[in-house]
């Protein structure tokens, strides 16, 4: 792993460092300095002696000002090498069983429905893959500050550890309480592990082509999105659920021990002791409490299609032996939305391009989902939604790293992380409630879908706004 020599650094809490300032840059005319200073501190960066506003701000700093610590400078990041790349492709593993397996939650609420807990009701039994999905994100509160104290040195082999048994206990569970204990908590808490090392680690080895780098990580959730649910309906027939869930187990000891090897953080570990407002620090920043109210809202309907569509589909009449490949549908169209957005962001702005797949999530919901009754439209939303909604999934923790100190990342991103998951975690229970009150009918839930999304790209616009107003520039 390269050197970073940090212990030479001043560490200031009560100061945001800006990881992008690159002080050689060209000099600006006073009425940009005088924005910079009004608008926000130490918040710029140059590249290819051009003023980018991506973060809001231009090249110049003020006298006596510190610069990025070691490591931390633009120049000091990768992009790029074999060690950088071995992070990506451990981090795209990660991510095929982890959120792959949250991908087609759908096939796991099928079969509930149908099978053991036949007994309750869909809302009833999304609270299992809704659990699941809020402690893989939610708990990386902890986990981050874990990643942040040891990197990923202890954190991933236990994770693996905790992830694949918590399948292994799912094969033997058949009550509710229990499939709320092994795949919702222990497969929740094992994932978020993993899933917290995969993330945090990419970041620190890219600077330019984080988005990108970011997104490719993202897409190994789609490839498993498409894997794992044409598996599990083949297998489940052939040879039970029990034995299904023990080959995902498998597959997940596999992924995840591979990417022991070859996922770490560029940085070394800064042990410090835990101080509470290391956590509340960052919602004095308005452009973080927006980002982080907008993720609750965008998480609060995200993942309805992803529970819904196959049950809605099957309500719809679509033909029995398409309902299987719905949801692969949807995460391979979700492969380039997760990749083609992260190149796009690295170019206009992370910013910009967060807040138009977001709309676009939430358009395309109630354009097309609601009025659409055909399987041509079903087919149709499922394979759009899954390149948009992939956008904001890979985007959001480079959105989170371009306005955070990276030696504090695991920390910021777990805090945005944990709120949003709050969304994730009522979102699909209270979506269940909607067609249970509606007596089965899925309008409900597609309008709460499409506006929660929206309501997101709302405040996106304006955490946009705080940095550089309406202004026609990349952030």
């Amino acid at each position: 792993m390269p050197a970073s020599d940090t212990g030479s650094s001043t560490i200031h809490p009560d100061r945001d460092f800006d990881i992008s300032t690159d002080s050689d840059g060209p000099a600006v005319d006073s009425s940009d300095e005088k924005f910079v200073e009004e608008t926000f501190k130490q918040v710029s960066f140059t590249e290819n002696a051009k003023t980018d506003l991506e973060k809001g701000g231009d090249d110049s700093a003020s006298e006596g000002q510190p610069g990025p610590p070691p490591g931390l400078n633009p120049a000091d990041f990768p992009d790029g090498g074999l060690d950088a790349w071995l992070v990506v492709f451990g981090g795209s593993l990660i991510l095929f069983c982890s959120f792959g397996l949250i991908n087609c939650s759908g096939v796991f609420v099928e079969y509930y429905v149908n099978g053991p807990l036949s007994d309750y009701t869909s809302s009833d039994i999304t609270w299992i893959t809704s659990l699941q999905t809020f402690l893989i994100t939610g708990s990386n509160l902890i986990m981050g500050r874990i990643f942040d104290s040891y990197g990923t040195r202890w954190i991933l082999p236990i994770g693996t550890i905790v992830y694949a048994l918590g399948l292994m206990l799912l094969s033997l569970s058949t009550k509710y309480y229990q499939i709320i204990l092994t795949q919702g908590i222990i497969c929740g808490v094992g994932g978020a592990a993993v899933f917290n090392c995969a993330s945090n680690s990419t970041i620190t080895w890219f600077f330019r082509y984080r988005a990108a780098a970011l997104g490719i990580v993202v897409a190994g959730s789609s490839i498993g999105g498409i894997v794992l649910p044409i598996l599990m309906s083949h297998l489940i027939p052939m040879i039970g659920f029990p034995w299904t869930v023990r080959i995902l187990g498998f597959i997940a000891l596999f992924c995840c021990g591979v990417a022991c090897f070859t996922v770490k953080s560029r940085l070394p570990p800064r042990p410090t002791p835990f101080h509470f407002m290391q956590l509340v620090r960052p919602f004095k920043e308005a452009r973080f409490a927006l980002v982080v109210v907008a993720s609750f809202f965008v998480f609060w309907g995200l993942y309805l299609p992803f529970n819904y569509l196959n049950i809605q589909a099957q309500q719809q009449g679509v033909n029995p032996t398409l309902i299987p490949y719905i949801l692969p549908i949807v995460n391979a169209v979700s492969i380039p939305g997760r990749i083609i957005p992260g190149i796009l962001a690295d170019k206009v702005g992370r910013f910009n391009t967060m807040i138009m797949v977001a709309g676009l999530s939430g358009i395309i919901t109630l354009a097309l989902w609601i009025p659409g009754t055909t399987t041509g439209a079903t087919l149709a939303y499922g394979a759009i939604y899954g390149f948009t909604s992939g956008g904001f999934i890979s985007l959001a923790p480079a959105v989170i790293a371009q306005i955070s100190d990276l030696r504090e990342i695991g920390a910021r991103s777990g805090a945005l992380l944990f709120i949003a998951s709050l969304g994730a975690l009522t979102g699909s229970p209270l979506g269940g409630a909607i067609v249970t009150a509606q007596h089965g009918e899925y309008l409900g839930l597609k309008l709460f879908n499409g506006l929660t999304i929206l309501v997101g790209a709302i405040f996106l616009v304006i955490a946009r706004a705080v940095q550089v107003k309406f202004r026609l520039v990349k952030i």
